[in-house]
């Protein structure tokens, strides 16, 4: 059985960091894009950043110099660490991974159930 498992959130006050951690157990394909999401009250889920296989990085311009999206592909985790938190950051964060089965080509997608974070100001 797949699953996503985030940790890491919480209430922090404005200004403040988190790292959440997104660990994948169960995926036996070969694991590519690796994102984090954020969904806010009454909002639409907004892509934060992309990690690929090969550890290169994309972020949206809302969080672009303050978050970072890593991997452990030991761990089959990751990571987004949040800096310079603003209120306009709370929403509930939800991880995303993306594996390939390399025989059929088939792309598999997985979401974790998601992490809330509150940001004070």
């Amino acid at each position: 059985q797949v699953q996503l498992v985030e940790s890491g959130g919480g209430l922090v006050q404005a200004g403040g960091s988190l790292r959440l951690s997104c660990a994948a157990s169960g995926i036996i394909f070969s694991i590519n894009t690796m994102a984090w999401y954020r969904q806010a009250p009454g909002k639409q889920r907004e892509l934060l950043a992309v990690i690929t296989s090969d550890g290169s990085t994309n972020y949206a311009d809302s969080v672009k110099g303050r978050f970072t999206i890593s991997r452990d592909d030991v761990k089959n985790t990751v990571y987004l660490q949040m800096n310079s938190l603003k209120p306009e950051d709370t929403a509930v964060y939800y991880c995303y991974t993306e594996a390939r089965n390399r025989v059929t080509n088939n792309l598999y997608k997985y979401w974790g159930q998601g992490t809330q974070v509150t940001v004070s100001s």
